[in-house]
């Protein structure tokens, strides 16, 4: 786990390297300083001391002060630039990875889960970085210093450590054992609340339409008050770690105190004296501090832990679509043939989503797809650009199996406008160019005039360059699906699939969206999935989908007189008329 996270750290391991260093310049200066310091107290009581000395030992302690906080600055500096480049790239690689996924990998984790730990997960661990290369160095180095000077100074006044870190560390490895299944709890709890909130960003129409604010109110305090509550019993159970700390320090400083006054007052300064009990107070504290600083890492890395665990998940993620080696790099037309096709979502699903699948589609072809909701309609279409793989059989383009070709080659010759259109934020020209980068203005004019988007566009103050807002808030239904299409357009891919999308445009101009892919792409295989007849009645071939299942198959006129479902659905829709979208 921890190695996988370690591969981020690349061109920023000098910066933490240089950290380690400087921390350890600091941590040997300021465990000598207070030997410095004892041997002067001491021969201040031997009235042994010259002016020249306390001169220049106070000008030894001020070179070495400077030096250490030198070291410390440079080290606070390193270790910013080291802990965000760190998470940096812990970020970068993450999208990357996810990049690569299927759509079964991002199921699998699901959008809310990748949003949590692209953030909340990387700061713990970003937080978590610093620490480790600032204070976990740091700490075990002053600890050995100031136990070994301790010891060589301090004698039997050192054995008080022998009691005293036991007993924290103990405290401690207790603490961790009963905060950690908490803090687990809350990060799978962040995931449920950022799709909590994710979902009502995205239906606030609906939300507004229904009056379920107060619900959804309701149900996100409710989150976010069982979230408190996890944090807030972890947060007791580290907050122990306080009171242990205290107690061992003062009953550290007790003893030295006490036994080392005994000492001094009955051996008469022959055991241990005064400078040396001066010292031993200062390593005393400086060893208990060192400790409480471990026990902050111990904290945060019992916190981040869970964090890198689930970053570690993403980044070992393999996707389950990817490259075959020889790719096939070109396709020469938009031929598709489905041949004993069976499809399920997940390898533990007990039903196929498609079965028994059989077809051939010619290039050029306009083909339609009609089907109730949960046929399975999308599913089809989403193996055409390998989108999911086949659980069973072969579906060809162009003859070639869909898993020889290059996956950037086949998906940029099959261009999908999906059911749920996604505009970006940037304008109007930046969204059509997705389709094709190097597209003239013409290009792009001629593209939205085929997809009847050209008019609505010219009649924003802005046109081509108004923007658009995140999700595409700023423009209708009908207009978003009108600039997907026109983006696919762009594309003059050798397979062009529409998944209902023009399901917010009027029949009028779906006849016309429909006419000018006949003049435009007449080369290119049409796939259009429907809720209307009307929308599919002129094709080529149209499909009747049920329950995962080709149903039926033929033109308008053969389907009406062998598909009873065809049939039902014309006559319902051309009886109770066909009114035209919003």
């Amino acid at each position: 786990m921890f190695q996988t996270v370690k591969r981020c750290l690349r061109e920023y391991k000098s910066a933490a390297l240089l950290t380690v260093l400087f921390i350890a310049g600091e941590a040997v200066i300021e465990a000598i300083i207070p030997f410095i310091t004892a041997r002067l107290v001491d021969s201040f009581a031997n009235d042994s001391v010259a002016m020249e000395n306390i001169i220049r030992t106070g000008l030894i302690l001020l070179l070495l002060t400077v030096i250490s906080l030198a070291c410390g600055g440079l080290a606070g500096f390193t270790s910013a630039k080291a802990a965000a480049g760190f998470a940096k790239n812990v970020r970068h690689d993450i999208f990357e990875r996810v990049q690569k996924f299927a759509f079964s990998n991002i199921d699998k984790f699901s959008t809310s889960s990748l949003v949590t730990r692209l953030t909340t997960d990387i700061n713990n661990v970003q937080m978590a970085f610093m620490m480790l290369i600032r204070i976990a160095v740091r700490a075990p180095l002053m600890l050995i210093f100031s136990i070994s000077m301790a010891f060589f100074m301090g004698g039997k006044l050192a054995g008080t450590f022998v009691i005293v870190i036991p007993v924290l560390i103990a405290g401690l490895l207790i603490i961790a054992h009963f905060a950690m299944p908490s803090f687990r709890r809350v990060f799978k709890k962040y995931d449920r609340l950022n799709e909590s909130i994710e979902e009502n960003v995205r239906g606030m129409r609906v939300v507004k339409g229904f009056s379920r604010e107060n619900y959804e109110k309701s149900k996100f305090r409710k989150a976010a008050e069982d979230i408190c509550a996890d944090f807030t019993r972890a947060e007791r159970i580290v907050a122990l770690n306080g009171p242990i700390m205290q107690i061992c320090i003062y009953f550290n400083m007790a003893f030295i105190l006490i036994v080392g006054s005994h000492i001094i007052i009955t051996e008469r300064g022959t055991g241990i004296n005064v400078g040396e009990m001066s010292s031993m107070l200062t390593y005393g504290m400086q060893i208990l501090v060192q400790l409480m600083m471990l026990s902050m890492i111990y904290v945060m890395l019992t916190m981040s832990a869970e964090s890198i665990r689930r970053i570690s998940e993403v980044l070992n993620e393999e996707p389950d679509i990817h490259n075959p080696e020889n790719a096939v790099t070109e396709i020469a037309d938009g031929t598709i043939d489905f041949e004993n096709v069976s499809f399920k979502y997940s390898s533990k699903a007990k039903k196929f989503a498609l079965s028994d699948i059989d077809l051939h589609i010619p290039s050029g072809a306009t083909v339609g797809i009609l089907g109730g909701t949960g046929s399975s309609k999308s599913t089809l279409v989403q193996l055409i650009a390998r989108l999911y793989d086949v659980s069973e059989g072969t579906v060809r383009v162009s003859g070639t199996d869909v898993r020889a070709y290059d996956l950037k080659t086949l998906r940029d010759n099959v261009a999908m406008v999906l059911q749920k259109n996604v505009l970006f934020s940037g304008t109007i020209k930046e969204n059509l160019r997705w389709g094709n980068p190097d597209a003239t203005d013409a290009d792009l004019i001629e593209a939205c005039k085929l997809a009847q988007a050209h008019d609505f566009v010219e009649s924003f103050p802005d046109g081509y360059d108004t923007m658009i807002e995140q999700g595409g808030t700023n423009v209708s239904g009908g207009q978003k699906q009108r600039l997907c299409i026109a983006r696919a357009l762009l594309k003059k891919p050798k397979i062009l699939i529409l998944d209902d999308s023009t399901s917010a445009v009027d029949t009028k101009t779906d006849a016309l969206i429909r006419a000018g892919f006949l003049r435009y792409i007449p080369e290119t295989t049409k796939i259009i999935i429907a809720q209307r007849v009307a929308s599919v009645q002129d094709a080529d071939i149209i499909l009747v989908m049920d329950n995962g299942k080709i149903s039926a198959q033929g033109t308008h006129d053969e389907l009406l007189a062998k598909s009873e479902i065809y049939r039902e659905v014309y006559q319902q829709q051309t009886n109770g008329g066909d009114g035209d979208a919003a």
